[in-house]
């Protein structure tokens, strides 16, 4: 190809991205839900150092920040499902200024002496079952604002290369403001961006336009009751249980070389090959169907922690890391088209939550995993053996109903397995 030629479908590609962007309504409910959602991103980190810096004690904040997690990962299908059913601009508001009031409580308890710690962990559950789930929120956004295939899987691509950004950005940002300030501050900051931020994307048109079933949809519309959806779950259980076990092995691959303050470099490693295998994928038009495309993908980074798993040196693994990470915003952007062709218009929020709490779920029992088998066997170890179970859930591919989707004529043929 020449240059001229190449240059010509760089342009195309930049000027496509550009189009997705400045989509009638997109930048007006994209921006403030960017900073709603940096809220997740700061919050994590602000309770645990508040709670600790009030209490003195790391148990203690730990306690409180496994109660937020906790409470948010469980909560987080309901919250979904209100969405649905009363629209973006009740719920999501709603749960907004719920969570913003905990954040400000919680605020003043820290900075008050004498507060049973039993407190900090009650507010921490509240601020975690109260989060807007904004990310979903703003999918179904795209969604209404974009054509099935090419043109919303940039969408999606561009929202998930923005969101993994926010978890680089959150902590150093909130950081800054705790020590140019104090851990209340923190707190304060962040009830305040998901407020405003809720706030603006909710007040938009395009978001104000999806006002929900109010109750309409049947149960058979449920994500979970899509015998396809759950299989879909199932492979990207997989996927984040490669994420779990490398945001383990890799501090433990640094100590191992007696270079713990390369863990952060490896990290980052992990999280840029993830933003730029996000990157790259928005802008390829793939022929091929989404699940063919999500078992290639789980498949792919099964063999790359397999791959990983057998570099000696430092270098070489920070390299074999940043390829695991390079499939991990693919194998989520993929899950969420899949999800916005399978699943019933009345719980799309809902089934792009589940694609989240998946993930996460699998990340979770991977990490609780993890340090147990590094301890016993090495990390070379835990990546081979997570690789292996990637390889196995990717069978789980739902290829013959989503055949069967397509031959029904029920969603466009890039919305799902074609041949």
């Amino acid at each position: 190809m020449t240059t001229a030629r190449l240059a010509s479908v760089a342009h195309h590609r930049s000027c496509f991205v550009l189009a997705v962007l400045l989509l009638p309504g997109a930048l007006r409910a994209f921006l403030p839900a960017l900073i709603g959602r940096s809220a997740l991103a700061m919050g994590g980190l602000a309770l645990l150092l508040a709670v600790q810096d009030s209490t003195g004690s790391y148990t203690q904040a730990g306690f409180a920040t496994a109660a937020f997690g906790i409470a948010n990962v469980i909560a987080a299908p309901w919250r979904a499902r209100a969405v649905d059913r009363f629209g973006q601009r009740t719920a999501l508001t709603t749960m907004a200024s719920s969570q913003a009031a905990a954040f400000i409580v919680l605020a003043l308890t820290t900075a008050t002496d004498g507060v049973a710690a039993i407190w900090f962990s009650v507010l921490s559950t509240v601020v975690g079952l109260t989060s807007p789930p904004l990310g979903a929120a703003m999918r179904m956004v795209w969604a209404s604002l974009t054509t099935a295939g090419e043109q919303r899987t940039k969408a999606f691509s561009i929202d998930a290369i923005c969101e993994d950004l926010l978890y680089v950005a959150g902590p150093v940002i909130v950081t800054a403001v705790i020590v140019a300030t104090s851990p209340s501050i923190g707190l304060w900051v962040t009830a305040t961006a998901v407020f405003l931020g809720t706030a603006g994307m909710t007040s938009s048109a395009s978001s104000r336009a999806l006002r929900g079933t109010g109750g309409r949809g049947a149960r058979g519309d449920r994500p979970l009751r899509q015998p396809s959806f759950v299989r879909v779950l199932m492979v990207l259980l997989g996927v984040g249980c490669v994420l779990g076990v490398a945001e383990i092995a890799a501090p433990a691959v640094a100590a191992q070389h007696d270079a713990v303050a390369a863990s952060g470099w490896l990290l980052a490693a992990f999280s840029g090959g993830s933003a730029l295998g996000g990157f790259i994928y928005g802008q390829l038009n793939l022929k091929v169907g989404a699940g063919r495309r999500l078992f290639g993908l789980c498949v792919s980074m099964g063999l790359a922690a397999v791959v990983a798993s057998q570099l000696d040196t430092l270098g070489l693994f920070a390299a074999g890391i940043a390829l695991v990470g390079l499939f991990l915003t693919p194998s989520l952007i993929t899950g969420y088209l899949i999800a916005d062709a399978i699943v019933p218009e009345t719980s799309q929020t809902e089934a792009s939550t589940w694609i989240n709490t998946s993930l996460n779920l699998g990340a979770a029992l991977a990490s609780a995993a993890a340090g147990i088998i590094i301890d016993r066997s090495g990390a070379w170890f835990a990546l081979l053996l997570v690789g292996m179970i990637a390889l196995v859930l990717a069978s789980a591919v739902p290829f013959k109903q989503l055949r069967k989707l397509e031959s029904r004529g029920d969603r466009t043929p890039d919305r799902c397995e074609q041949g």
